[in-house]
């Protein structure tokens, strides 16, 4: 066998190892800044999600109040300002029902339980069985004890997840100052950019195509979240009645009726998972009150989310993103892995965004060309 040298000359050498050092720094710039990388893409997907409603203000302050540049900027701030305080709406009246019901159910667990097995001898007779003469009073005391424990823990974890709650918060108000200024700004940026690119004559046809093939991303976003919202709104105040009538049968609070058809309406923007998260969190607190209600609960819900997805998620949704159901769960399980329930929320309009490359591939082809 011949042997062969290969001779590198000094300069290759070193851009040989340029590369890889530029490399390596790319690689590590993105890992430090990835958290601030997902907070500037929620914001910016969060702005392209908002631009339907902004739009329907446009037209209307258009209509009403004729045209003017400034209804842009209203229209936004607007659209904005509705969206963020009903979520913080949301949060305020379901967060202290839900934990209310929650801490009422663990306090007064000891006293339902004994009151279920309290002269019932076989409980004892069981005991003594296995060698405990007394089994209720045992539960009694282990029961009353878990309660105790809860509460006084409750404190101590509060204090210990303080910073997580304030990293959270910081994280949020960033969304949110990030997400009002890509909708005011993110307009002309977008404008001043195509216009920068496409100055050469020779550049303005991949300009063309890179503006169509965005245009297309961005509706295909905005398209997904605005008709997943509006199921989720027919969804959360189909829970609301549903729980309403539940309430007046056996005399429950009627004040569950509106938190709980709140939760299921935040949760149902979670796609394929968020309606069954959202019927058993609310079956949960019913059960808190009433077991039977409960179960009463959550018979209805599933006869109710046959014809709703099967009639009326297809009749909103129709085909927007035009995407096969395995293509879907593969989206969400990759997303949900990758970033947890955020990847999986996103998963979906992503991919949809690649279906368009896909389709647009023979323009980028020919642009390129």
């Amino acid at each position: 066998m011949t042997k062969q040298t290969v001779e590198i000359d000094t300069r290759t050498l070193i851009r040989f190892w340029l590369i890889l050092l530029g490399i390596g720094l790319v690689i590590l710039f993105l890992y430090k800044a990835l958290t601030g990388l997902i907070i500037i893409g929620i914001s910016i997907f969060l702005a392209i999600a908002l631009k339907p409603l902004v739009r329907k203000l446009n037209n209307f302050f258009t209509k009403h109040f004729g045209t003017d540049n400034s209804h842009k900027t209203s229209s936004a701030v607007l659209a904005y300002t509705i969206i963020v305080v009903a979520f913080i709406s949301i949060i305020a009246i379901a967060g202290p029902v839900v934990v209310n019901e929650t801490s009422k159910f663990i306090n007064q667990l000891p006293t339902t339980l004994n009151e279920r097995i309290d002269g019932w001898d076989g409980i004892n007779n069981f005991g003594k069985s296995i060698g405990i003469n007394n089994l209720q009073e045992e539960i009694n005391k282990n029961l009353s004890a878990l309660s105790n424990n809860i509460f006084g823990n409750l404190g101590s974890t509060i204090v210990t997840s303080l910073s997580t709650i304030t990293d959270i918060i910081t994280k949020g108000v960033l969304i949110l100052v990030l997400t009002l200024l890509f909708m005011l700004e993110g307009p002309t940026i977008t404008n001043t950019l195509w216009k920068s690119l496409g100055s050469r004559k020779e550049d303005q046809k991949p300009v063309a195509v890179a503006k169509h093939i965005l245009e297309r991303m961005s509706n295909v976003i905005s398209t997904y979240v605005s008709h997943q919202a509006l199921v989720a709104l027919i969804d959360g105040a189909a829970t609301a009645v549903l729980v309403l009538i539940l309430t007046l049968i056996f005399h429950m609070p009627s004040t569950l009726a509106i938190p709980m058809g709140m939760i299921a309406f935040i949760l149902y923007l979670i796609p394929m998972f968020g309606q069954v998260i959202g019927a058993s969190l609310i079956g949960l607190v019913i059960a808190f009150t009433n077991p039977i209600a409960a179960v009463i609960y959550l018979a209805a819900y599933i006869v109710y989310a046959q014809i709703e997805n099967n009639v009326i998620a297809p009749k909103i949704q129709g085909d927007a993103l035009n995407l096969p159901a395995v293509a879907i769960l593969a989206a969400m399980v990759i997303g949900m892995y990758m970033f947890g329930l955020l990847g999986a929320i996103i998963a979906i309009p992503i991919a949809g965004c690649i279906r368009v490359l896909v389709e647009e591939y023979p323009n980028i082809k020919s642009a390129r060309e």
